[in-house]
């Protein structure tokens, strides 16, 4: 069998028990595993287990991970997304299709103290949907925006895949939530933007207007101080040089646990549930962290990822669209897979790719930006149709809840992404013809 016949094989294989459900991490698992040792054998194959396993886990850069995810959980079961959907609306209310541009809106400065995807989605869907019903919006435009939306949760730091991006390449983390800050913002701007179009080309998925008074707006500002308070505390420490990102992480779970407790939403049940859920979150990554590694040592052994970036050099291509034909094979594989499996699996794969082409800056600014880009790709795959897991989750969400509205088909709901997008695919060659927004951040730190 030819290296490139065993390189399809495992990747067949692993393909092949995704499709029946198989969780990621075994998939990767078995795929490398049968690779490994039909390249290798089984003692060459334990030894690397022996050892990888602990150099993997024994990392302390990796205990940010559970921290900013906990600070996520605290910051759900604390009823902060309540106080942050009620401001946003309050603010954009007096638009037409204001409460939607009030959702994206939440779930950005949600993702400011969360870090999944998932997770901004399926809270604030939670606070937003019934309440978007019931002012007159579409199932379509709604779960449209929310599923739009929840991808902030990873766009604007802290993000748990921008966080793994930079262990995989030994990156500067708060560099990296430095550059995408700009990108984020953009992206949340463009998706209102989006939604003030879509609501006046195309008719019946908004009321004109939702009236909000004086009274709501000055008391939904008193109810963000907290969630304003947390973001100060973390990024204001971690660029100003108190603390590293990984004791940044720690200071905001703890920030964001004493927020919950002053607003009396916090509970010994709750409590214990952040913990539980945040253990079964990081056991799930660091599990796809193990089978990635399989995995990319049982590729590594075939010489396929070195032979593949010869393949490309001989091409001739600018490195530019070298970039652009990964972004599109990001778009393709996450229709199958989700932003923290792609994105150990692939690094290895492609960074040393880009860090050998020259773009005209240095190796550290040429890795971050395609570090934002990788991101910003990622979170166009959490929506785009054949799954896109957002789209998924939303919808699912919408089912049976006792609000007077009928279910929104899942169809409908890949309708309503299609414009959030378009705003995606624009932002996405924005950056990628234009660097220097991504690292504009980046000229003002040491």
């Amino acid at each position: 069998m030819s290296a490139i016949q065993l390189a399809v094989t495992i990747f067949g294989i692993m393909l092949v028990l995704m499709a029946v459900r198989v969780p990621i991490a075994v998939c990767m698992f078995v795929a490398g595993t049968v690779g490994y040792v039909f390249q290798a054998g089984w003692l060459p194959l334990a030894s690397f287990l022996n050892t990888q396993a602990f150099a993997r886990f024994a990392s302390y850069d990796l205990s940010v991970i559970p921290l900013f995810i906990l600070m996520g959980h605290f910051a759900t079961q604390g009823g902060i997304s309540k106080a942050l959907f009620g401001f946003a609306a309050s603010v954009m209310g007096r638009f037409k299709g204001g409460l939607a541009m009030g959702a994206v809106l939440a779930c950005a400065a949600f993702g400011a103290i969360c870090g999944s995807s998932v997770a901004t989605a399926a809270t604030i869907t939670n606070v937003a949907y019934d309440e978007m019903r019931k002012h007159g919006y579409s199932g379509r435009l709604t779960t449209g925006t929310l599923a739009a939306g929840g991808t902030l949760g990873i766009l604007i730091p802290p993000s748990v895949p921008l966080v793994i991006y930079a262990i995989l390449t030994e990156q500067n983390i708060a560099k990296l939530f430095a550059a995408a800050m700009i990108p984020g913002i953009i992206a949340m701007v463009g998706y209102m933007v989006a939604i003030g179009i879509y609501v006046r080309v195309v008719p019946g998925q908004a009321p004109e207007h939702d009236d909000v008074s004086k009274l709501n707006i000055l008391e939904s500002i008193k109810g963000i101080g907290p969630i304003a308070a947390i973001f100060l505390i973390v990024f204001g420490g971690i660029y100003g040089g108190f603390f590293t990102p990984t004791e940044g992480a720690a200071v905001g779970a703890f920030s964001t646990f004493i927020a919950a407790l002053l607003k009396r939403e916090m509970n010994w049940g709750k409590f214990k549930n952040c913990f539980y859920a945040t253990a079964e979150s990081s056991a799930m990554i660091f599990l796809i962290f193990l089978g990635a590694d399989l995995m990319n040592a049982s590729l590594a052994l075939t010489q396929v990822p070195a032979q593949l970036a010869q393949v490309v050099g001989s091409w001739g291509l600018s490195p530019v669209m070298v970039v652009a034909a990964i972004m599109l094979f990001y778009v393709a594989l996450g229709a199958v897979m989700d932003e923290l499996s792609m994105i150990l699996l692939t690094i290895p794969i492609f960074f040393p790719m880009i860090m050998g082409l020259d773009f005209g800056m240095s190796k550290e600014y040429t890795a971050i930006w395609f570090g934002i880009m990788v991101l910003m790709t990622v979170g166009f795959g959490m929506l785009a149709p054949p799954v896109g897991l957002n789209v998924y989750v939303v919808n699912s969400m919408t089912k049976g809840r006792k609000n007077g509205f009928a279910d929104v088909p899942i169809a409908e709901s890949y309708r309503g992404v299609m414009p959030f997008l378009i705003s995606d695919t624009l932002r996405t060659l924005l950056l990628l013809f234009f660097p220097a927004i991504s690292l504009y951040v980046l000229r003002f730190m040491q």
